[in-house]
């Protein structure tokens, strides 16, 4: 079973991807370094609150679909 800091990087893969992104480009739209979005999306970090609002603009989404699949217990 994956935790929630996998399912939460594979949430911004995936969107990413969708969108035809890459991690680059992702993280300029997003104000990020690459190298922060590369260790998200490998759930090597833990983003705060202030990165989630940057990925959230950066794939032009609500928050809400990062967390997709995320239950919190």
């Amino acid at each position: 079973m994956r935790d929630s800091l996998q399912t939460f990087g594979g949430n911004v893969r995936r969107l990413r991807k969708e969108l035809g992104l890459t991690q680059q480009q992702l993280a300029e739209a997003a104000d990020l370094h690459l190298t922060h979005v590369s260790k998200i999306e490998r759930s090597i970090c833990e983003p705060g609150a202030r990165t989630v609002a940057k990925l959230a603009r950066g794939l032009r989404v609500s928050a809400g679909p990062l967390f997709e699949d995320i239950d919190g217990r």
